[in-house]
């Protein structure tokens, strides 16, 4: 119902704007970053070419390949454990204040002359942070009890969210004010845009691959069934 009703709103405000909403012609920019759709791919392929953005993209593309299995999976994993959704979903309300609060302390740090320096150095902290995610996946079925799971591992819980967030939008934030340091401005806006799409794919096909790798990697034992795998689907289900 949530997403039905915003959508409905986007689609509605979306339609108004395109139907209602008159461009100014008389006021004309005095240089256009491209004439068309053609001149727009054709700059991009320009930028991508730029031995410098070549190497920049590789970076971005391959940075999170390390944590990613770690935030994809460990909600998941937690969830298989008996920890309630919903619980884990209120877990995420604190963490709106602070990641609302973060980018603000962070951008004093990479408003200077070198903004990857900081996520340079909150690249070890997150993936530490991915050992301590795997350390409550495996500590939760030992503090399961009857009534659910006590307090203080909902804190522990709370403590390593808060820190992942702290971490994540170091790397965030500096990606987002070196992208910005680097564009052209008088192509300020595709420029960024290359750049913020590749650090999002960067982001997104690891998440996917860990996905999809979770099945294959998780050992399987049958119970009262000797010496028969249970590595398959079909063979579970046998």
């Amino acid at each position: 119902d949530f997403l039905f009703f915003w959508g409905a709103v986007f689609l509605v405000t979306t339609t108004l704007v395109a139907f209602l909403k008159k461009e100014n012609k008389e006021l004309i920019p005095a240089k256009e970053e491209t004439k068309g759709i053609t001149d727009t791919y054709r700059l991009l392929f320009s930028i991508i070419k730029m031995p410098a953005v070549l190497t920049f993209c590789l970076l971005i593309l391959t940075s999170k390949v390390g944590f990613s299995a770690a935030d994809a999976v460990t909600g998941l994993k937690l969830v298989e454990e008996g920890v309630p959704k919903e619980h884990l979903a209120l877990l995420a309300v604190p963490m709106v204040p602070l990641q609302i609060i973060l980018p603000l302390i962070i951008s004093k740090y990479t408003a200077g002359p070198q903004p990857l320096n900081t996520f340079y150095k909150a690249m070890p902290f997150r993936l530490l942070l991915g050992l301590e995610f795997a350390f409550l996946v495996w500590w939760a079925p030992k503090v399961k009890h009857e009534g659910g799971f006590p307090l203080y591992y909902y804190a522990v819980v709370v403590l390593s969210y808060a820190l992942h967030q702290i971490t994540l939008y170091s790397m965030y934030v500096a990606i987002m004010a070196f992208n910005a340091k680097v564009s052209d401005p008088l192509i300020g806006g595709t420029y960024m845009t290359l750049l913020n799409t590749v650090s999002n794919l960067g982001g997104n096909w690891p998440s996917t691959v860990a996905l999809w790798l979770v099945d294959p990697l998780t050992v399987k034992e049958c119970a009262g069934a000797q010496g028969h795998s249970c590595g398959t689907a079909a063979a579970a289900e046998v």
